[in-house]
């Protein structure tokens, strides 16, 4: 099923192709209102704006609306820009009530003043209230598009309030029981309405256990609960539990995709921005921002272990082979502590875990780590004693002597890099900032640090070089 779904889009897009060249405007509207929103909407996208503009006039206001939700925000502002007032009103009208929030929040003041007395009461009025909660907020991206019931109604006359309302209603997920002023009671589902009989009455029926909102919630909790109890949909209240939104799955994988992506440009030390885009979208000087901090920060700490290096510029000078294994101890430092910290800011975002736990974690870490590092120092011990070359040791060391000098000093920073990596999302956790803040360039800089100083310190004392 997955793969003719994946298949069928090329097809799509091939289909209105065709009729867009051959000229079959008609045909090619048709097409329009029969495929799936999101084909019509990328179709549309590569093509002049003037042409979008036409295609728009050959469609009804509900088409319009539908096709201009999925469109980018960029297009939205042209398509904005481009017509007059009172046309664009009618579209703005037919927009999902979520997506109208967010393209009235990027208008200019004087854009907005402008547009607002053409618009019908009960737009205005919708797109004032959801453009007036925070972004990061279950009511920044909840919409109204939903179906409610009365408590005192019963089966048929639901029904039929569903019938007048369901033509305006994009997302009958769940219908939402709620009183004469809003407050929320539970849900039922169609199902339950069309198998009771006409006369039963709603209350009856209604599954009072349900999982809600609060609109002041952070965004990404809302997300976390659809995704925890796999709902379709979460109902959002006010302080007074009223219904005045809904928050969908599809808002909820945006949230998730979004939180996502910031987590992994913070974990690997770029600062996410609020304005991102695609790669190709972004300007250069846009990534350089986003990069330059954490990287010019972290070359500067990384003085350190040049610093370290020329304390011990006699060990090396006497242990030429030290060299050759300060790279892999860097590296296995590195991996070990990004590995750690991946695990730990995971489970915390998924809630598994919490700073609390800190002292079960690190002790958990130290013994996954002790395990790691038998393996790794039994692989450097055997890598030194049967593949180093032995005219790299001063008279009376033994190559077996330097094997386990290293091979202690790697398992040691195996043992103190999980710790590090493991430990420091908990430490900004606890301070109340975010886990993924301790970046994995930053977690590599530190460990190289320690790894170093455990390095130098092992083999200055077992070879007696100062």
């Amino acid at each position: 099923m997955e793969e003719n779904e994946e298949n069928q889009e090329p097809e799509n897009q091939e289909i209105l192709q065709d009729l867009s060249e051959q000229g079959k405007t008609e045909e090619l509207v048709e097409m329009f209102e029969e495929l799936p929103t999101m084909d019509v909407a990328e179709f549309m996208e590569d093509k002049p704006l003037e042409d979008i503009i036409e295609f728009f006039k050959k469609l009804d206001l509900v088409d319009q609306g539908r096709i201009f939700s999925d469109f980018t925000l960029d297009l939205q502002l042209n398509i904005f820009q481009s017509l007059d007032r009172r046309t664009f009103s009618r579209i703005f009208s037919k927009v999902f009530s979520d997506i109208r929030a967010d393209l009235y929040q990027e208008l200019t003041k004087e854009e907005q003043i402008e547009l607002l007395p053409y618009l019908e009461k009960s737009v205005r009025e919708d797109v004032i209230i959801l453009s007036a909660y925070p972004p990061e907020t279950a009511g920044g991206i909840m919409t109204t598009d939903f179906a409610t019931i009365f408590a005192d109604m019963n089966a048929a006359e639901a029904l039929e309030k569903l019938r007048k309302d369901a033509p305006s209603k994009d997302m009958i997920y769940y219908i939402y029981v709620v009183d004469h002023s809003m407050v929320m009671k539970g849900l039922v589902t169609l199902k339950d309405l069309v198998m009771q009989h006409p006369s039963t009455k709603v209350a009856e029926m209604v599954n009072e256990f349900f999982v809600s909102a609060e609109v002041n919630e952070d965004r990404e909790s809302v997300a976390q609960k659809i995704e925890k109890y796999d709902l379709i949909a979460v109902p959002v209240l006010n302080s007074l539990n009223q219904l005045v939104g809904v928050v969908s799955h599809e808002e909820a994988i945006d949230v998730i995709r979004k939180e996502e992506t910031e987590d992994l440009e913070k974990f690997m030390g770029i600062m996410p921005s609020e304005d991102d885009e695609e790669y190709m979208a972004t300007s250069s000087f846009h990534h350089f921002k986003k990069r330059v901090v954490w990287l010019v920060s972290l070359a500067a700490i990384g003085i350190i272990s040049g610093m370290i290096i020329n304390e011990h510029q006699g060990v090396l000078e006497n242990f030429l082979i030290l060299a050759m294994y300060m790279p892999m101890m860097a590296a296995t430092g590195g991996n070990t502590g990004s590995q750690a910290a991946t695990v730990v800011i995971r489970a915390l975002s998924l809630g598994e875990i919490s700073d609390r736990d800190w002292l079960k974690i690190v002790f958990k870490e130290v013994k996954i780590s002790f395990m790691l590092s038998m393996c790794v120092a039994l692989l450097t011990y055997l890598k030194i004693a049967f593949l180093s070359f032995h005219s790299l040791l001063p008279n009376g060391i033994t190559m077996n002597f330097i094997g386990i000098i290293i091979s202690l000093a790697i398992a040691l920073q195996v043992i103190t890099s999980a710790v590090l990596g493991a430990g420091l999302p908990l430490i900004v956790r606890r301070l109340g900032g975010d886990p993924a803040v301790v970046a994995s360039p930053a977690i590599t800089t530190l460990v190289d640090i320690t790894g170093l100083l455990i390095y130098f310190t092992i083999a200055s004392v077992a070879l007696g070089v100062g």
